[in-house]
């Protein structure tokens, strides 16, 4: 598969419908994840398999997850668009 159609690709799961959601995915995916190394950008696949609802407790800082790997694409996330 060419890189453009796997972004594509990213890209659509990215639009999750949940406008708290997709001000945080596309972005995040359009600015940084080509320049993320590969370990990090199998962590933001990984994420776009979880659950909408889930994602919005984290992305509100109301839990976070259990998973490291999640935990940390999620702070990187955070860190983008609330840097200390």
């Amino acid at each position: 598969m060419s890189d453009n159609t796997e972004f594509n690709r990213l890209h659509w799961h990215s639009r999750r419908g949940m406008l708290e959601l997709d001000v945080l995915l596309l972005p995040f995916l359009e600015q940084a994840y080509r320049d993320l190394p590969r370990e990090d950008q199998v962590r933001y696949e990984h994420l776009l398999s979880c659950e909408d609802a889930d994602m919005f407790e984290w992305f509100m800082q109301r839990s976070e997850p259990q998973d490291p790997d999640l935990k940390r694409i999620v702070r990187m996330i955070l860190d983008r668009v609330q840097p200390d």
